[in-house]
């Protein structure tokens, strides 16, 4: 990659951060002290992006973040729903709610769907890692704040953050007083909500507990009109949390364990597939297999914090968990029986953190070690109509365990080399071990949801579905190993007015990954390559107009490599490869204007240009198309405005704007693969706009709140994914939620 060609990007991307005009938008008071991290601002949110406490201001990284309060005056509910709010993220799943995939700025897991495959944006509770993507769609709830950051962070996070980082912060017991809130709501589709939180300190200063929970039931989005089958799109979902806060005596010593336990029992996301038998309505489904998608998720961490002195520190952070995921739904969405797919997984995990923190007037250094370990057994279902001879249904079976470990070590300094500018360094060392044993997989004989008789195996098996004899005993199994250097290297500089702008490189990376969706012919399950991102990055932070305006710029250019992504062939057949080369450059700008008490504006807009360098699937040369869920532009725009009271207590209203460009599901975009009978150009979602918003009372401790989502029903498919390469007359297409609205009322105490 050439140098000038990135700097020269970036510097026409960001020329408006970095001009006088802007940079001086404040006047600095006579006398004023320079200071390279000023204190921060009242209101200002506090994060820890670099793994200690900072004013967002002052943290030279692009991170948008939202305190729990503001995520539910935005109707942010659940992970799904952050890409409305945060520019160049997209959220996107075959499942809803369940297996959410995460797309920032280009990177993602493209068209990959297999549930062994962790996602290259880390996703974060409380600093543990949630390595299997079904623990990453839960509810938000009792949140203290959210923070999502843009580009890798193989430095300080480091496992599979190619793309970036979301760590939800939930709230801890402070150790003084009692406190708590119970809030109830009910919508449409007879949808009913309740959480809640209860907090007690029983000895002040030294040992407090927190419980928090939150239920959600409703019917199904999606009217099915097959006669006897349920409505798609259905929640039935419970979560629980307890968080026990211990300090000895107050003293130098604080603990932090949580435990917490969810499951979801919600009928599957509606398809639209087979053309020929749809429903006559976009929110309308014909499927008579209609299946649901179970959830289970439980585990415990324990954070032990040591002040060794006022400026060392110490942090160990220690986390087991395991999640069930048992889904089943109708893919062909139809009434005809052609393919019904069951997915089966079960998740281990454990992980350990330690680190040393330390805070000095002109250095700053964090430096650990990190230990993680994952396990999931993979237990998949393919029911496929007339699979054996016409009119003589079957399909496969496959089964499959992956282990991995990584291994890492990790440190970052922020050196002051003037009271306003600062050098970072950081490097992390990381060593991936991997395995895929117990593997086997069948072509056998029965109805839909019958009794199934193996004929031949497909895995372990070379050639051609129907050539190997089954074997109940045989078995396939393969190791994988990489190690990676990553790191960072950064420079920022603060102005006297607070002003920041900041230049970094940044290099992540996402571990080599075995074909989960290998399952008519074991020579496609192989280890491939791991994926590299070399980020260039300028941008700019600061507060300006009598520091009513807060203002975030960023822009940046990556050299993408080898991201993993499925090629689905007749058969069906699906080959894990390597994009040797991909480019993306783009930038984003955030903003929020508090004109008086009363009325505050906000706004954000992201533009991105994502596209192959090098690429060629099923023999078709894709250089030149876009990644996936990738779209040029995203932008939303929202205020708050409580213009009177009402007995005694304001009402606010609070609508917001959500627009988003063309996006791709494939990276074929609308290209078919040569002599197939692919038919990409349903594999996309054209530009939209989203309104949504909400009416809020508060009088005291009560608050009332009305709703709503998608007021003006527009019609968005959420998810892809190409069937008609595989030999299916059809594509399988997931669309959006319709328009959802309720109210809500939430006492504190």
């Amino acid at each position: 990659m050439r140098l000038p060609v990135v700097t020269t990007r970036l510097a026409l991307l960001l020329g408006c951060a970095s001009s006088p005009a802007l940079v001086h938008a404040q006047a600095t008071a006579p006398g004023a002290p320079a200071a390279a991290t000023p204190a921060p601002a009242p209101g200002d949110i506090i994060v820890t992006a670099q793994r200690r406490s900072q004013s967002i201001q002052t943290v030279p990284i692009a991170i948008t973040a939202l305190s729990g309060n503001q995520l539910s005056d935005k109707g942010v509910t659940n992970a799904n729903q952050l890409g409305q709010i945060v520019p160049n993220l997209q959220i996107n799943s075959a499942m809803g709610d369940t297996q959410p995939n995460f797309a920032l700025r280009g990177v993602s897991v493209a068209n990959e769907y297999n549930p062994n495959q962790v996602s290259p944006i880390g996703v974060y509770i409380d600093d543990v890692n949630m390595v299997n993507r079904v623990g990453q769609g839960g509810g938000l709830y009792d949140l203290q704040r959210v923070e999502v950051l843009r580009g890798p962070q193989g430095t300080l996070f480091g496992r599979n953050t190619t793309g970036g980082a979301i760590n939800f912060i939930t709230n801890t017991p402070t150790l003084s007083g009692n406190r708590g809130y119970a809030e109830a709501g009910y919508g449409n589709f007879n949808t009913f909500k309740a959480q809640g939180a209860l907090e007690t300190t029983m000895v002040e200063d030294e040992l407090g507990f927190r419980v928090a929970a939150t239920y959600e039931k409703g019917d199904g989005k999606f009217r099915n009109i097959y006669p006897g089958q349920p409505d798609a799109g259905s929640v039935d979902s419970l979560q629980v949390r307890g968080t026990l806060h211990i300090r000895p005596g107050a003293g130098p010593l604080d603990i932090v364990i949580k435990a917490y336990a969810s499951r979801a029992n919600g009928t599957q996301q509606p398809i639209k597939g087979l053309a020929a038998t749809a429903a006559p309505g976009f929110f309308q489904i014909n499927e008579n297999r209609i299946g649901e998608n179970r959830t289970r998720q439980y585990g415990t961490s324990a954070k032990i914090a040591y002040e060794l002195s006022p400026r060392l520190s110490f942090t160990s952070i220690t986390a087991i968990g395991n999640g069930l995921l048992d889904a089943a739904f109708d893919a062909d969405g139809s009434p005809l029986d052609i393919l019904d797919l069951q997915q089966k997984a079960k998740f281990d995990q454990f992980s350990e953190e330690a680190r040393f923190n330390y805070e000095g007037k002109a250095v700053k250094a964090v430096a650990g070690v990190f230990y993680g370990w994952d396990k999931t057994i993979v237990d998949n279902g393919f029911d496929i109509g007339s699979a054996i001879a016409p009119g003589v249904d079957g399909g496969f079976f496959q089964h499959f365990r992956q282990v991995r470990r990584t291994y890492a070590v990790f440190g970052q300094t922020d050196v002051n080399l003037t009271p306003k500018l600062v050098a970072t360094i950081g490097l992390r060392y990381s060593a991936d071990r991997s395995a895929y044993d117990d593997g086997y997989a069948y072509l056998f004989m029965g109805s839909f949801g019958g009794t199934r008789t193996p004929l031949f195996t497909t895995v372990p098996c070379t050639t051609g579905v129907g050539t190997c004899p089954y074997d109940a005993n045989a078995r396939y199994g393969i190791k994988g190993r990489n190690n990676a250097l990553t790191g960072r290297a950064a420079l920022t500089y603060t102005f006297d007015s607070g002003t920041l702008l900041y230049a970094s490189y940044n290099r992540g990376y996402r571990s080599g990954a075995f074909n989960g969706g290998g399952y008519t012919n074991s020579a496609g399950i192989t280890y491939i390559k791991p994926e590299y991102v070399n980020a260039y990055e300028i941008g700019a932070k600061g507060r300006f107009l009598d520091r009513k305006l807060v203002l975030s710029l960023a822009a940046f250019y990556y050299d993408y490599q080898n991201q993993q992504l499925q090629d689905t062939r007749p058969g069906p057949v699906s080959f894990l490869l390597n994009a040797p080369k991909s480019e993306s450059y783009g930038f984003e700008g955030e903003a929020t204007y508090r004109a008086s008490s009363r009325f505050s504006l906000n706004a954000s807009v992201g533009y991105l240009h994502a596209t192959y360098k090098e690429l060629t699937l099923s023999g078709t040369n894709l250089a030149g198309n876009d990644l996936p869920f990738a779209p040029r532009w995203t932008a939303q725009a929202g205020f708050d405005w409580a213009p009177f009271d009402i007995a005694g207590g304001p009402l606010t209203f609070s609508p917001n704007i959500n627009y988003v460009s063309r996006q791709f599901f494939s990276p074929f975009n609308a290209v078919n693969a040569a002599g197939g009978s692919q038919v990409n150009s349903e594999l996309q979602q054209g530009g939209y706009v989203k309104v949504n918003g909400a009416i809020t009372w508060t009088h005291g401790n009560l608050t009332l709140r009305g709703w709503v989502q998608n007021l003006l029903q527009e019609k968005t498919l959420a998810y892809g994914l190409d069937l008609r390469g595989a030999g299916f007359p059809f594509n399988y297409l997931v669309p959006a939620q319709p328009r959802t609205y309720g109210g809500s009322v939430r006492f504190t105490f």
